[in-house]
């Protein structure tokens, strides 16, 4: 995508916690509509990275741009673009999946009939319409993420941001979730996703990210490669045999 507009421009970013660098001067560009996994050991920096695209820290140094808007000066006009889905899922469980859909309707100022159509065919893409009105508590953890990618989904972000959404989801609630992936990037949407899923991360995406010791180290298009390929780029890249 090398004429596609950058959506997400990162330059010379540092963060550091106390005297423990964990990103050190990272310089990444994504394009518009582009479909990035973000792989590396635990400590390279993934989550790090995708909090600071969030607006979530603030950065030791450099500037990161999303959008065209500067984190974390225009941190609010930066959120507005973005949707997240995280292992942690943001969802209240004493609601309904169509009260915790109002809920954040209103947090994101969608007008109320806006919303409220919205919201059911977001429903119905991913597959809650019948159980609109249960408890989030009763849902099944793959059921809490679909509804979490609704929620994300919801104001129409131009970047989803996923952190390890396969975690705990069996293999069918996986499948579910890869249609859900493709359907935004297809879209248009702008895909940024931590995973240790090498299978996924070799087929999915548009793109690879190695992420060791807090700078890139492999950046690669996704096209030829193979979950075995991949496997063994990132045993070179990390030293480890697994993303684990």
């Amino acid at each position: 995508m090398a004429d596609t507009p950058a959506m997400i421009d990162i330059r010379g970013l540092v963060k550091a916690y106390g005297l423990q660098p964990v990103l050190r001067k990272l310089d990444l560009t994504i394009a518009r509509g582009e479909f990035v996994a973000l792989l590396g050991p635990n400590g390279s920096g993934k989550s790090t990275l995708l909090r600071q695209l969030a607006g979530l820290t603030q950065p030791t140094a450099g500037t990161i741009t999303i959008g065209g808007w500067e984190l974390p000066r225009e941190a609010a006009a930066v959120r507005a673009q973005i949707g997240m889905v995280s292992h942690k899922l943001l969802l209240y469980d004493n609601l309904t999946a169509r009260e915790n859909l109002t809920f954040f309707a209103r947090l994101y100022n969608i007008p109320a009939d806006e919303a409220k159509t919205r919201m059911e065919a977001l429903l119905e893409r991913v597959g809650l319409a019948r159980r609109g009105d249960d408890l989030v508590r009763t849902y099944s953890r793959g059921m809490q993420q679909r509804l979490s990618i609704a929620r994300a989904l919801l104001h129409r972000p131009h970047v989803l941001l996923m952190d390890e959404p396969y975690t705990g989801l069996d293999q069918d609630a996986s499948l579910v979730l890869d249609t859900l992936l493709n359907e935004a990037h297809a879209e248009g949407h702008t895909i940024v996703m931590t995973t240790h899923e090498l299978g996924r991360a070799a087929t999915l995406p548009t793109r690879v990210l190695i992420l060791s010791r807090g700078v890139v180290g492999y950046d690669q298009p996704t096209t030829g490669l193979t979950p075995s390929s991949l496997a063994a780029i990132y045993s070179d890249v990390t030293g480890m045999a697994t993303a684990r």
